[in-house]
Protein backbone atom coordinates (compact mmCIF):
# COMPACT_ATOMS: atom_id res chain seq x y z
CA UNK A 1 0.00 0.00 0.00
CA UNK A 2 1.48 3.38 -0.78
CA UNK A 3 1.58 5.62 2.08
CA UNK A 4 1.88 9.58 1.32
CA UNK A 5 3.85 11.84 2.50
CA UNK A 6 2.26 14.10 4.29
CA UNK A 7 0.67 11.03 6.13
CA UNK A 8 3.85 8.97 7.15
CA UNK A 9 4.13 8.04 10.54
CA UNK A 10 1.19 9.40 11.63
CA UNK A 11 1.95 12.89 11.07
CA UNK A 12 -0.35 15.15 8.55
CA UNK A 13 0.42 18.58 7.40
CA UNK A 14 0.00 21.18 9.77
CA UNK A 15 -2.84 22.82 7.99
CA UNK A 16 -5.45 19.83 8.87
CA UNK A 17 -5.42 21.11 12.21
CA UNK A 18 -6.96 24.13 12.54
CA UNK A 19 -7.45 24.11 16.27
CA UNK A 20 -3.64 23.27 16.98
CA UNK A 21 -2.44 26.43 14.86
CA UNK A 22 -4.98 28.82 16.79
CA UNK A 23 -3.64 27.43 19.87
CA UNK A 24 0.21 27.85 19.07
CA UNK A 25 -1.04 31.65 17.87
CA UNK A 26 -2.28 32.11 21.06
CA UNK A 27 1.52 32.31 22.06
CA UNK A 28 2.84 34.92 19.38
CA UNK A 29 1.89 38.08 20.94
CA UNK A 30 4.03 41.20 21.65
CA UNK A 31 4.77 40.12 25.68
CA UNK A 32 5.70 36.53 24.78
CA UNK A 33 8.53 38.37 22.40
CA UNK A 34 9.79 40.78 24.78
CA UNK A 35 9.73 37.93 27.38
CA UNK A 36 12.09 35.50 25.18
CA UNK A 37 14.20 39.05 24.46
CA UNK A 38 14.19 39.48 27.92
CA UNK A 39 15.78 36.19 28.24
CA UNK A 40 18.70 37.00 25.88
CA UNK A 41 19.48 40.40 27.41
CA UNK A 42 20.17 38.23 30.79
CA UNK A 43 22.28 36.21 29.54
CA UNK A 44 24.48 38.95 27.82
CA UNK A 45 24.09 41.36 30.84
CA UNK A 46 25.26 38.74 33.24
CA UNK A 47 27.99 37.83 30.89
CA UNK A 48 29.28 41.59 30.61
CA UNK A 49 28.97 42.23 34.10
CA UNK A 50 31.05 39.28 34.74
CA UNK A 51 33.69 40.60 32.46
CA UNK A 52 33.76 44.06 34.25
CA UNK A 53 33.91 42.41 37.71
CA UNK A 54 37.02 40.42 36.16
CA UNK A 55 38.25 43.37 34.34
CA UNK A 56 38.51 45.48 37.88
CA UNK A 57 39.55 42.79 39.61
CA UNK A 58 42.93 42.46 37.47
CA UNK A 59 42.59 46.40 37.27
CA UNK A 60 43.00 46.72 41.14
CA UNK A 61 45.44 44.49 41.27
CA UNK A 62 47.59 46.51 38.86
CA UNK A 63 47.31 49.44 40.50
CA UNK A 64 47.71 48.25 44.03
CA UNK A 65 44.42 48.97 44.43
CA UNK A 66 43.54 45.00 45.89
CA UNK A 67 46.51 45.47 48.34
CA UNK A 68 44.56 48.73 49.87
CA UNK A 69 47.52 51.06 48.34
CA UNK A 70 49.28 50.09 51.96
CA UNK A 71 52.07 52.28 52.46
CA UNK A 72 54.34 49.22 53.89
CA UNK A 73 54.34 48.07 49.61
CA UNK A 74 53.97 51.72 48.17
CA UNK A 75 55.46 54.35 48.69
CA UNK A 76 54.44 57.61 49.88
CA UNK A 77 53.95 59.42 46.22
CA UNK A 78 52.17 56.94 44.80
CA UNK A 79 49.47 56.67 46.97
CA UNK A 80 49.19 60.48 46.37
CA UNK A 81 49.94 60.56 42.92
CA UNK A 82 48.31 57.25 41.26
CA UNK A 83 44.30 59.02 41.88
CA UNK A 84 45.44 61.85 40.08
CA UNK A 85 46.92 59.87 37.75
CA UNK A 86 43.51 57.84 36.80
CA UNK A 87 41.81 60.89 36.93
CA UNK A 88 43.52 62.33 34.24
CA UNK A 89 43.49 59.42 32.06
CA UNK A 90 39.43 59.51 32.68
CA UNK A 91 39.52 63.38 32.06
CA UNK A 92 40.82 62.87 28.37
CA UNK A 93 38.66 60.14 27.77
CA UNK A 94 35.60 61.51 29.04
CA UNK A 95 36.64 65.25 27.04
CA UNK A 96 37.34 63.95 23.96
CA UNK A 97 35.68 60.88 23.37
CA UNK A 98 32.62 60.77 25.37
CA UNK A 99 29.79 63.20 24.33
CA UNK A 100 27.30 62.63 26.67
CA UNK A 101 27.71 61.13 30.62
CA UNK A 102 25.16 59.29 31.69
CA UNK A 103 25.34 57.92 35.29
CA UNK A 104 21.92 56.48 36.82
CA UNK A 105 20.55 59.61 36.27
CA UNK A 106 21.18 59.64 32.84
CA UNK A 107 19.12 56.74 32.59
CA UNK A 108 16.17 58.30 34.18
CA UNK A 109 16.35 60.85 32.00
CA UNK A 110 16.80 59.19 28.72
CA UNK A 111 14.52 56.67 29.54
CA UNK A 112 11.16 59.58 30.96
CA UNK A 113 12.52 62.13 27.99
CA UNK A 114 14.57 60.94 25.50
CA UNK A 115 12.57 57.83 24.47
CA UNK A 116 15.17 55.20 25.69
CA UNK A 117 17.37 56.03 23.06
CA UNK A 118 21.19 55.90 24.40
CA UNK A 119 24.50 56.28 22.40
CA UNK A 120 26.16 52.88 22.78
CA UNK A 121 29.66 54.20 22.40
CA UNK A 122 29.41 56.88 25.42
CA UNK A 123 28.27 54.30 27.73
CA UNK A 124 30.22 51.33 27.41
CA UNK A 125 33.49 54.65 27.26
CA UNK A 126 31.75 55.68 30.70
CA UNK A 127 31.96 52.08 32.02
CA UNK A 128 35.56 51.87 30.66
CA UNK A 129 36.46 54.80 32.42
CA UNK A 130 34.93 53.40 35.68
CA UNK A 131 37.37 50.68 36.05
CA UNK A 132 40.16 53.23 35.85
CA UNK A 133 38.53 55.71 38.53
CA UNK A 134 37.86 52.86 41.47
CA UNK A 135 41.27 50.50 40.33
CA UNK A 136 43.16 54.05 40.97
CA UNK A 137 41.45 54.52 44.22
CA UNK A 138 38.41 56.95 43.51
CA UNK A 139 35.95 56.53 46.31
CA UNK A 140 33.39 55.02 44.26
CA UNK A 141 31.55 51.92 43.76
CA UNK A 142 30.65 49.41 40.47
CA UNK A 143 26.74 49.56 40.32
CA UNK A 144 26.08 52.88 38.24
CA UNK A 145 28.85 51.25 35.81
CA UNK A 146 26.81 48.01 36.02
CA UNK A 147 23.65 49.37 35.62
CA UNK A 148 24.78 51.64 32.59
CA UNK A 149 26.30 48.18 30.97
CA UNK A 150 22.69 46.14 31.47
CA UNK A 151 20.90 49.24 30.43
CA UNK A 152 23.94 49.57 27.32
CA UNK A 153 23.25 45.58 26.49
CA UNK A 154 19.49 45.67 26.36
CA UNK A 155 19.31 48.85 23.97
CA UNK A 156 22.02 46.96 21.76
CA UNK A 157 19.73 44.09 21.63
CA UNK A 158 16.76 46.37 20.86
CA UNK A 159 18.83 48.01 17.92
CA UNK A 160 19.83 45.21 16.30
CA UNK A 161 16.03 43.90 16.66
CA UNK A 162 14.74 47.24 15.52
CA UNK A 163 11.97 47.62 18.48
CA UNK A 164 9.72 50.61 18.38
CA UNK A 165 9.86 52.97 21.52
CA UNK A 166 7.63 51.54 24.11
CA UNK A 167 9.43 48.24 23.84
CA UNK A 168 12.99 50.02 23.96
CA UNK A 169 11.96 51.42 26.88
CA UNK A 170 11.60 47.98 28.20
CA UNK A 171 14.50 45.94 27.06
CA UNK A 172 16.71 49.13 28.25
CA UNK A 173 15.22 48.14 32.32
CA UNK A 174 15.97 44.35 32.00
CA UNK A 175 19.24 45.41 30.97
CA UNK A 176 19.64 47.99 33.66
CA UNK A 177 17.90 45.02 36.30
CA UNK A 178 20.07 42.48 35.15
CA UNK A 179 23.16 44.96 35.84
CA UNK A 180 22.44 45.57 39.34
CA UNK A 181 21.13 41.80 39.93
CA UNK A 182 24.32 40.44 38.34
CA UNK A 183 26.63 43.04 40.07
CA UNK A 184 25.47 42.34 43.47
CA UNK A 185 24.17 38.36 43.12
CA UNK A 186 20.75 40.63 44.23
CA UNK A 187 17.86 39.43 41.61
CA UNK A 188 15.06 40.99 44.13
CA UNK A 189 17.22 44.26 44.17
CA UNK A 190 17.79 44.66 40.51
CA UNK A 191 14.31 44.27 39.64
CA UNK A 192 13.36 46.53 42.25
CA UNK A 193 15.59 49.19 42.22
CA UNK A 194 14.55 49.66 38.21
CA UNK A 195 11.06 49.84 39.15
CA UNK A 196 11.70 52.25 42.00
CA UNK A 197 14.47 54.25 40.86
CA UNK A 198 14.28 54.48 36.90
CA UNK A 199 10.54 53.58 35.73
CA UNK A 200 9.36 54.99 39.27
CA UNK A 201 6.25 52.69 38.36
CA UNK A 202 5.18 49.73 38.10
CA UNK A 203 3.52 47.89 35.64
CA UNK A 204 2.94 44.46 34.73
CA UNK A 205 4.17 44.67 31.06
CA UNK A 206 7.16 45.90 32.09
CA UNK A 207 7.52 43.92 35.47
CA UNK A 208 7.88 40.56 34.06
CA UNK A 209 10.89 40.65 31.54
CA UNK A 210 12.45 42.44 34.10
CA UNK A 211 12.34 39.67 36.51
CA UNK A 212 13.04 37.42 33.60
CA UNK A 213 16.17 39.23 32.77
CA UNK A 214 17.07 39.98 36.23
CA UNK A 215 17.12 35.66 37.18
CA UNK A 216 19.07 34.79 33.96
CA UNK A 217 21.79 37.84 34.65
CA UNK A 218 22.15 36.50 38.18
CA UNK A 219 22.48 32.77 37.14
CA UNK A 220 25.23 33.55 34.52
CA UNK A 221 27.34 35.93 36.95
CA UNK A 222 27.18 33.55 39.70
CA UNK A 223 27.56 30.15 38.09
CA UNK A 224 30.29 31.39 35.26
CA UNK A 225 31.74 33.87 37.02
CA UNK A 226 31.21 33.57 41.24
CA UNK A 227 30.16 37.17 41.89
CA UNK A 228 28.44 35.84 45.55
CA UNK A 229 26.63 38.18 48.35
CA UNK A 230 28.45 39.14 51.25
CA UNK A 231 29.58 36.61 53.89
CA UNK A 232 29.03 37.87 57.54
CA UNK A 233 27.98 36.88 60.76
CA UNK A 234 24.37 36.31 61.88
CA UNK A 235 22.84 39.08 64.18
CA UNK A 236 19.61 39.04 66.14
CA UNK A 237 18.22 42.13 68.25
CA UNK A 238 18.21 40.87 71.92
CA UNK A 239 16.19 43.27 73.47
CA UNK A 240 13.20 44.32 70.57
CA UNK A 241 11.58 46.68 72.35
CA UNK A 242 14.63 48.73 73.90
CA UNK A 243 16.10 48.30 70.38
CA UNK A 244 13.28 49.36 67.66
CA UNK A 245 13.90 53.03 69.63
CA UNK A 246 17.66 52.95 68.91
CA UNK A 247 16.74 51.65 65.32
CA UNK A 248 14.41 54.61 65.19
CA UNK A 249 17.23 57.24 65.97
CA UNK A 250 19.37 55.56 63.71
CA UNK A 251 17.04 55.66 60.72
CA UNK A 252 16.90 59.55 61.46
CA UNK A 253 20.57 59.78 61.62
CA UNK A 254 20.47 57.94 58.58
CA UNK A 255 18.42 60.47 57.01
CA UNK A 256 20.59 64.00 57.94
CA UNK A 257 23.45 61.66 56.88
CA UNK A 258 21.92 61.09 53.74
CA UNK A 259 21.48 64.90 53.23
CA UNK A 260 24.72 65.40 53.70
CA UNK A 261 26.07 63.09 51.42
CA UNK A 262 24.04 64.13 48.44
CA UNK A 263 24.96 68.03 49.40
CA UNK A 264 28.37 67.35 49.41
CA UNK A 265 28.71 65.72 46.37
CA UNK A 266 26.33 68.52 44.39
CA UNK A 267 28.79 71.16 46.27
CA UNK A 268 31.77 69.73 44.98
CA UNK A 269 30.25 69.32 41.28
CA UNK A 270 29.29 73.11 41.96
CA UNK A 271 33.11 74.10 43.04
CA UNK A 272 35.00 72.35 40.36
CA UNK A 273 32.69 73.89 37.48
CA UNK A 274 33.91 77.39 38.55
CA UNK A 275 37.61 76.02 39.09
CA UNK A 276 39.27 77.92 36.07
CA UNK A 277 41.23 74.70 34.57
CA UNK A 278 40.63 73.15 31.47
CA UNK A 279 37.97 70.16 31.47
CA UNK A 280 40.80 67.35 31.06
CA UNK A 281 42.92 68.33 34.11
CA UNK A 282 39.75 68.37 36.78
CA UNK A 283 39.68 65.05 37.64
CA UNK A 284 42.87 64.83 38.27
CA UNK A 285 42.33 67.36 40.52
CA UNK A 286 40.36 65.66 42.68
CA UNK A 287 42.43 62.70 42.51
CA UNK A 288 45.20 64.67 43.88
CA UNK A 289 42.67 65.83 46.80
CA UNK A 290 41.49 61.85 47.12
CA UNK A 291 44.82 60.96 47.02
CA UNK A 292 45.86 62.76 49.89
CA UNK A 293 43.08 61.93 52.06
CA UNK A 294 44.52 58.17 51.41
CA UNK A 295 48.11 58.87 52.21
CA UNK A 296 46.52 58.95 55.81
CA UNK A 297 43.45 56.70 55.60
CA UNK A 298 43.99 54.43 52.83
CA UNK A 299 40.69 52.61 54.07
CA UNK A 300 38.29 55.39 52.16
CA UNK A 301 40.04 54.58 49.10
CA UNK A 302 38.40 52.56 46.23
CA UNK A 303 34.80 50.83 47.10
CA UNK A 304 36.02 49.66 50.53
CA UNK A 305 34.32 46.41 50.42
CA UNK A 306 36.88 44.89 52.75
CA UNK A 307 36.59 47.77 55.47
CA UNK A 308 33.10 47.38 54.85
CA UNK A 309 33.26 43.91 56.16
CA UNK A 310 35.21 44.86 59.14
CA UNK A 311 32.44 47.08 60.43
CA UNK A 312 29.75 44.45 59.97
CA UNK A 313 32.34 42.02 61.97
CA UNK A 314 33.00 44.61 64.94
CA UNK A 315 36.85 45.27 64.11
CA UNK A 316 36.51 48.96 64.16
CA UNK A 317 36.77 51.31 66.67
CA UNK A 318 34.53 53.96 67.45
CA UNK A 319 36.95 56.55 66.57
CA UNK A 320 38.04 55.28 63.21
CA UNK A 321 34.22 54.79 62.39
CA UNK A 322 33.50 58.50 62.69
CA UNK A 323 36.29 59.00 60.77
CA UNK A 324 35.74 57.38 57.93
CA UNK A 325 32.22 58.08 58.07
CA UNK A 326 33.11 62.29 57.07
CA UNK A 327 36.22 61.18 55.04
CA UNK A 328 34.32 58.24 53.13
CA UNK A 329 31.58 61.69 51.87
CA UNK A 330 34.47 63.84 50.91
CA UNK A 331 36.81 61.52 49.08
CA UNK A 332 33.30 60.55 47.10
CA UNK A 333 32.01 63.92 46.88
CA UNK A 334 35.99 64.73 45.64
CA UNK A 335 35.94 61.86 43.50
CA UNK A 336 32.17 61.77 41.41
CA UNK A 337 32.72 65.67 41.90
CA UNK A 338 35.34 66.29 40.03
CA UNK A 339 34.29 64.92 36.85
CA UNK A 340 35.03 60.96 38.17
CA UNK A 341 33.14 57.61 36.99
CA UNK A 342 31.81 55.59 39.39
CA UNK A 343 28.20 54.75 41.62
CA UNK A 344 26.78 56.08 44.34
CA UNK A 345 25.62 53.14 45.32
CA UNK A 346 28.53 51.37 47.51
CA UNK A 347 29.79 54.62 48.83
CA UNK A 348 26.04 54.95 50.69
CA UNK A 349 26.51 51.72 51.69
CA UNK A 350 29.99 52.21 53.14
CA UNK A 351 29.12 55.61 54.63
CA UNK A 352 25.99 53.84 56.28
CA UNK A 353 28.37 50.85 57.90
CA UNK A 354 30.39 53.60 59.55
CA UNK A 355 27.47 55.53 61.21
CA UNK A 356 25.63 52.60 62.30
CA UNK A 357 29.01 50.84 63.28
CA UNK A 358 29.39 54.28 65.52
CA UNK A 359 25.73 54.15 66.67
CA UNK A 360 26.36 50.61 67.53
CA UNK A 361 29.19 50.62 69.89
CA UNK A 362 27.85 54.10 71.78
CA UNK A 363 25.04 52.09 71.99
CA UNK A 364 26.24 48.89 73.86
CA UNK A 365 28.66 51.36 75.93
CA UNK A 366 25.25 52.48 77.10
CA UNK A 367 23.16 49.32 77.06
CA UNK A 368 26.21 46.60 77.80
CA UNK A 369 25.33 42.92 77.12
CA UNK A 370 21.55 43.99 76.95
CA UNK A 371 21.27 45.06 73.20
CA UNK A 372 22.96 43.50 69.91
CA UNK A 373 26.67 43.38 68.41
CA UNK A 374 27.67 46.52 66.52
CA UNK A 375 27.68 44.87 63.26
CA UNK A 376 24.20 44.10 63.53
CA UNK A 377 23.59 48.30 63.70
CA UNK A 378 26.46 48.57 60.93
CA UNK A 379 24.30 46.77 58.83
CA UNK A 380 21.06 48.33 59.16
CA UNK A 381 22.64 51.66 58.81
CA UNK A 382 24.50 50.51 55.27
CA UNK A 383 19.97 50.18 54.31
CA UNK A 384 18.84 53.18 56.19
CA UNK A 385 21.57 55.34 54.20
CA UNK A 386 21.05 54.45 50.93
CA UNK A 387 17.64 54.03 51.44
CA UNK A 388 17.93 58.08 52.31
CA UNK A 389 20.21 58.85 49.78
CA UNK A 390 18.56 57.16 46.54
CA UNK A 391 15.02 57.95 47.96
CA UNK A 392 14.80 53.81 47.21
CA UNK A 393 13.50 52.29 50.83
CA UNK A 394 12.71 49.25 49.45
CA UNK A 395 15.48 48.19 46.83
CA UNK A 396 17.83 49.21 50.32
CA UNK A 397 15.77 46.69 52.38
CA UNK A 398 15.85 43.90 49.16
CA UNK A 399 19.90 44.71 48.36
CA UNK A 400 20.74 43.98 52.02
CA UNK A 401 18.99 40.97 52.57
CA UNK A 402 19.92 39.64 49.07
CA UNK A 403 23.88 40.79 50.04
CA UNK A 404 23.81 38.99 53.75
CA UNK A 405 21.30 36.19 53.33
CA UNK A 406 20.04 37.51 56.58
CA UNK A 407 16.72 37.56 57.71
CA UNK A 408 17.32 38.19 61.32
CA UNK A 409 17.35 42.17 61.13
CA UNK A 410 14.62 42.33 58.40
CA UNK A 411 12.01 44.03 60.32
CA UNK A 412 14.93 46.86 62.02
CA UNK A 413 16.15 47.21 58.85
CA UNK A 414 12.81 47.98 57.12
CA UNK A 415 11.84 50.61 60.76
CA UNK A 416 15.14 52.46 59.43
CA UNK A 417 15.14 52.60 55.94
CA UNK A 418 11.40 54.22 55.88
CA UNK A 419 12.25 56.86 58.93
CA UNK A 420 15.83 57.46 56.51
CA UNK A 421 13.66 58.11 53.79
CA UNK A 422 11.11 60.12 55.53
CA UNK A 423 13.61 62.34 57.05
CA UNK A 424 16.30 62.64 54.14
CA UNK A 425 12.77 63.64 52.22
CA UNK A 426 11.94 66.16 54.77
CA UNK A 427 15.29 67.40 55.04
CA UNK A 428 15.94 67.77 51.07
CA UNK A 429 13.53 67.11 48.31
CA UNK A 430 15.60 65.74 45.61
CA UNK A 431 17.30 62.38 45.56
CA UNK A 432 20.80 61.85 44.92
CA UNK A 433 19.99 60.94 41.19
CA UNK A 434 17.41 63.84 40.96
CA UNK A 435 19.28 66.28 42.04
CA UNK A 436 21.02 66.58 39.21
CA UNK A 437 18.02 66.04 37.03
CA UNK A 438 16.48 69.29 38.92
CA UNK A 439 19.41 71.34 37.63
CA UNK A 440 19.10 71.12 34.61
CA UNK A 441 15.18 72.15 34.58
CA UNK A 442 13.48 68.47 34.70
CA UNK A 443 11.20 67.91 37.08
CA UNK A 444 10.90 63.95 36.97
CA UNK A 445 8.05 62.09 39.22
CA UNK A 446 7.18 58.41 39.31
CA UNK A 447 8.86 58.50 36.42
CA UNK A 448 7.16 60.94 34.22
CA UNK A 449 7.70 64.83 33.28
CA UNK A 450 5.82 66.76 34.79
CA UNK A 451 5.39 69.29 32.30
CA UNK A 452 6.18 69.50 28.51
CA UNK A 453 8.33 72.11 28.73
CA UNK A 454 10.81 70.62 31.04
CA UNK A 455 11.29 67.63 28.54
CA UNK A 456 12.47 70.16 25.98
CA UNK A 457 16.16 71.46 25.94
CA UNK A 458 17.47 74.94 24.57
CA UNK A 459 19.38 73.02 22.10
CA UNK A 460 16.35 71.23 20.09
CA UNK A 461 15.31 74.63 20.05
CA UNK A 462 17.62 77.31 19.48
CA UNK A 463 18.91 79.00 16.15
CA UNK A 464 22.45 78.13 15.02
CA UNK A 465 22.76 80.33 11.76
CA UNK A 466 22.95 83.60 13.91
CA UNK A 467 22.84 87.24 12.44
CA UNK A 468 26.07 88.67 14.69
CA UNK A 469 27.51 92.37 14.78
CA UNK A 470 30.86 93.75 15.64
CA UNK A 471 30.78 95.96 18.16
CA UNK A 472 33.71 97.99 15.85
CA UNK A 473 31.12 98.44 13.52
CA UNK A 474 28.57 101.90 13.37
CA UNK A 475 25.23 102.52 14.65
CA UNK A 476 24.19 103.39 11.03
CA UNK A 477 25.37 99.73 9.81
CA UNK A 478 23.17 98.28 12.75
CA UNK A 479 19.93 100.46 11.61
CA UNK A 480 20.37 98.97 7.79
CA UNK A 481 20.94 95.55 9.16
CA UNK A 482 17.85 95.91 11.04
CA UNK A 483 15.88 96.78 8.40
CA UNK A 484 16.89 94.72 6.14
CA UNK A 485 16.75 91.91 8.73
CA UNK A 486 13.38 93.04 10.40
CA UNK A 487 15.03 91.52 13.95
CA UNK A 488 15.31 93.77 16.48
CA UNK A 489 18.23 92.56 18.23
CA UNK A 490 21.90 91.23 17.35
CA UNK A 491 24.69 89.54 19.57
CA UNK A 492 27.72 91.89 19.37
CA UNK A 493 31.28 90.42 18.96
CA UNK A 494 34.13 91.60 19.60
CA UNK A 495 37.59 91.43 17.67
CA UNK A 496 38.42 88.11 18.08
CA UNK A 497 34.99 86.42 17.27
CA UNK A 498 34.16 86.37 21.15
CA UNK A 499 30.51 87.50 22.57
CA UNK A 500 30.83 90.78 24.52
CA UNK A 501 27.55 92.28 24.61
CA UNK A 502 23.90 92.32 23.10
CA UNK A 503 22.05 95.22 20.99
CA UNK A 504 18.51 95.91 20.65
CA UNK A 505 16.39 98.53 19.13
CA UNK A 506 15.75 99.77 22.24
CA UNK A 507 19.08 100.24 23.20
CA UNK A 508 19.14 102.47 19.36
CA UNK A 509 16.51 104.35 20.57
CA UNK A 510 17.52 105.10 23.94
CA UNK A 511 21.28 105.85 23.43
CA UNK A 512 21.60 107.32 20.19
CA UNK A 513 20.54 110.35 19.50
CA UNK A 514 19.54 111.81 15.78
CA UNK A 515 22.15 112.10 13.32
CA UNK A 516 24.77 109.78 15.50
CA UNK A 517 25.14 107.35 12.49
CA UNK A 518 29.04 106.86 12.98
CA UNK A 519 28.73 105.99 16.89
CA UNK A 520 30.24 102.29 17.34
CA UNK A 521 27.69 99.40 18.35
CA UNK A 522 30.16 98.65 20.87
CA UNK A 523 29.22 102.05 22.79
CA UNK A 524 25.40 101.34 23.02
CA UNK A 525 25.63 97.81 23.28
CA UNK A 526 24.17 96.24 26.71
CA UNK A 527 27.44 94.81 28.35
CA UNK A 528 25.44 92.41 31.06
CA UNK A 529 23.83 89.66 29.14
CA UNK A 530 21.40 87.14 30.01
CA UNK A 531 22.27 84.03 28.25
CA UNK A 532 20.83 80.18 27.85
CA UNK A 533 22.96 77.20 27.93
CA UNK A 534 22.32 74.20 25.38
CA UNK A 535 21.28 71.54 28.04
CA UNK A 536 18.77 73.71 29.84
CA UNK A 537 15.15 73.18 29.48
CA UNK A 538 12.64 75.79 27.31
CA UNK A 539 11.09 75.94 30.47
CA UNK A 540 13.78 77.43 33.05
CA UNK A 541 14.85 80.07 29.41
CA UNK A 542 10.89 81.41 29.42
CA UNK A 543 11.05 81.80 32.97
CA UNK A 544 14.02 84.10 32.48
CA UNK A 545 12.77 85.87 29.62
CA UNK A 546 9.52 86.86 30.95
CA UNK A 547 11.35 87.69 34.35
CA UNK A 548 13.62 89.65 32.36
CA UNK A 549 11.01 91.14 30.19
CA UNK A 550 13.48 90.56 27.22
CA UNK A 551 12.85 88.91 23.97
CA UNK A 552 16.19 86.61 23.07
CA UNK A 553 18.66 84.97 24.95
CA UNK A 554 22.22 84.17 23.32
CA UNK A 555 22.88 80.65 23.92
CA UNK A 556 27.07 80.24 25.27
CA UNK A 557 29.09 76.99 25.85
CA UNK A 558 29.02 75.91 29.85
CA UNK A 559 32.78 76.11 30.34
CA UNK A 560 33.02 79.26 27.92
CA UNK A 561 30.90 81.53 28.17
CA UNK A 562 31.77 84.07 25.38
CA UNK A 563 31.40 81.05 23.07
CA UNK A 564 28.45 82.12 20.84
CA UNK A 565 26.37 78.79 20.22
CA UNK A 566 23.20 80.37 18.72
CA UNK A 567 20.26 82.18 19.81
CA UNK A 568 16.84 81.32 21.43
CA UNK A 569 13.39 83.65 21.50
CA UNK A 570 10.23 83.46 22.55
CA UNK A 571 8.37 82.64 19.09
CA UNK A 572 11.08 79.47 19.47
CA UNK A 573 10.00 78.48 22.36
CA UNK A 574 6.47 78.88 21.66
CA UNK A 575 7.21 77.06 17.75
CA UNK A 576 8.91 73.99 19.95
CA UNK A 577 6.19 73.85 22.28
CA UNK A 578 3.35 73.53 19.77
CA UNK A 579 5.02 70.64 17.84
CA UNK A 580 5.68 68.78 21.23
CA UNK A 581 2.27 69.20 21.78
CA UNK A 582 0.94 67.78 18.25
CA UNK A 583 3.86 65.05 18.52
CA UNK A 584 2.17 64.13 21.92
CA UNK A 585 -1.43 64.21 20.29
CA UNK A 586 -0.24 61.83 17.78
CA UNK A 587 0.79 59.23 19.88
CA UNK A 588 -2.02 58.60 21.76
CA UNK A 589 -4.08 58.43 19.01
Amino acid sequence: MEVKPESRFGIHRIKEYPRLIEYISRFDTEATRVNSIAILIGLLTGLVIGVYDRALQYSNTLFGMQQGFSLHEFPHYYVIFMPALGGLVVGAISHFLIKKRYGVEGLIETVTLRGARIKLTDVFLEVFTSIITISSGGALGKEAPGVLAGAGTGSFVGKILKSPERQLQVLLGCGAAGGIAAAFSAPLAGVVFVVEVIYGELETKTFIPIVISSVFATLVSSTLFGIKPIEISSYQLVSPYKEVGLCLILGLLAGVISTILIQALYYMKDLFSEIPVHPVFKPALGGLAVGALGLFYPRVLGMGYNVIMDALNNQLAFNLLLILLFLKILAFSLSLGSGGSGGTIVPSLFTGAMLGGAFGTAANLLFPGTIAEPGAYAMIGMGAVFAGTARAPLTAILILFEMTRDYSLILPLMFSCVLSNVMSNALYPESIFTEGLRRKGFKIRKGREVDIMDSMLVKDAMVTHVQTVSEEKNVGTLIALMQASRHAGFPVLDSKGKLSGIVTLSDLRSKVKYGEVDKKIGDIATRTVEVAYPDETLEAVLRRLGSKQIGRLPVVDHEEKTKLLGLITRSDVVNSYNKKVIEKVRDTE
